[in-house]
């Protein structure tokens, strides 16, 4: 029988990419519901492509829209808000859930999902950035298995594959350096949002490739593989690898490094976990070694400073992923809507940091409201800069 497949966030770069590996394994997959934030006349021809059981709109007001695109085909459930996104991921015939929302919204919807014992292909970042110990707490519980997508983590996952209990003594975590690698520092202040949107190596949504302009991305990178891998910060270095060929290694103690190498492309990933522990074929090309060096170099933490406040976020612990996330997420926007300068973003981040309320022990309520605080923190600071 095929596997039953829920995709939150169908109609963005992981979504659409995702929707091509279940094509080309139409034996193995089916889509169940597909789900979209805005984009109801991408979601519709989805729909019309796939015939997924249902489909849910998490913005309401645009609930009648895709009911209209969809009218003529009365097997396809049209729902819409948040709640409904809760609901559609603990389906019975759902096997897996694929979490390719961006940012905070994907929490709630994952831990039902979790609470319904779906296996979670983890592309939302933000989920273990923000809640990470509360996550792996139910995912233990409900005996939810939780395989990464991030190219960076299905690298360390493919790598300590076979390796039983052998301890990890570093993860190597790539980094492309984004953009604005070799800009010099005093000339930041003048970068624009469509310099920071041309990313040399990966095709990803804007919200993303801001957040790589930053090295924020990697930022969360290291706090999600904190929580998947069981690994301290502290034995995660971070490589700024410009090629984007190796995706990440793992070091073990007898000194061996494992890593898994490819051409940049998100769908070996998504595929990874959704045929784990088999391995499928794949169209597209093939890495050519003699095409290309491999160089490596550190990172510069003061440069980027984003990629600094995510490694003190995580050494305080607590709520201070959170506030971290919250805050990126309002200056990214800000950004991307020229409110603000690429400077002013980690700014922002750090002083909302200093002043949102610190909770080392919290709960679902305290993130929720660490969210809520942290996202009214940062606006106000984003609005003094105006």
């Amino acid at each position: 029988m095929r596997k039953q497949i829920c995709i939150l966030g169908s109609t963005g770069s992981i979504g659409t990419q995702a929707l091509d590996v279940i094509e080309q394994h139409a034996d193995k997959y089916e889509v169940y519901s597909l789900t979209a934030n805005t984009r109801v006349e991408l979601l519709a021809q989805q729909a019309r492509k796939f015939n997924p059981a249902a489909v849910v709109v998490a913005d309401e007001s645009r609930y009648q829209q895709l009911q209209d695109l969809l009218t003529d085909l009365p097997d396809i459930k049209v729902y819409a808000g948040k709640q409904a996104l809760c609901d559609i991921v603990q389906a019975q015939p759902i096997d897996m859930v694929l979490t390719a929302m961006v940012g905070f919204s994907g929490l709630e919807p994952t831990i039902h999902a979790i609470k319904a014992h779906k296996k979670i292909c983890l592309a939302n970042k933000e989920t273990l950035v923000v809640a990470g110990e509360l996550i792996n707490e139910l995912a233990m519980a409900h005996r939810a298995p939780i395989l990464p997508v991030d190219s960076e983590h299905s690298a360390i996952f493919q790598s300590i594959v076979g390796e039983g209990d052998n301890a990890i003594e570093r993860i190597l975590l790539t980094a492309s350096g984004g953009p604005f690698r070799l800009l010099p520092e005093d000339q930041l202040a003048k970068v624009t949002k469509a310099d920071a949107l041309r990313h040399p190596t990966w095709d990803m949504g804007a919200k993303i490739t801001i957040d790589s302009a930053t090295m924020m991305n990697k930022g969360f990178e290291v706090i999600e593989a904190k929580w998947l891998f069981g690994v301290e910060p502290e034995k995660i270095q971070v490589l700024v690898h410009p090629q984007s060929i190796i995706h990440s290694a793992v070091q073990f103690e007898d000194g061996s490094v494992k890593a898994q190498l490819g051409l940049p492309d998100m769908r070996l990933p998504i595929q990874y976990a959704f045929s784990y522990p088999d391995r499928l074929p794949l169209n597209g090309k093939r890495l050519d070694f003699f095409s290309q060096p491999l160089e490596f170099f550190k990172p510069d933490m003061r440069k980027f400073r984003c990629l600094q406040l995510a490694f003190d976020a995580i050494k305080r612990g607590g709520n201070m992923p959170c506030i971290l996330n919250a805050a990126n997420e309002v200056v990214n926007e800000a950004f991307r809507a020229d409110r603000i300068g690429f400077l002013d973003m980690p700014r922002v981040i750090e002083e909302t940091m200093q002043k949102v309320t610190f909770d080392a022990a919290p709960s679902l309520d305290t993130y929720l409201q660490t969210d809520a605080e942290a996202r009214q923190k940062a606006s106000e600071l984003v609005a003094q800069l105006r």
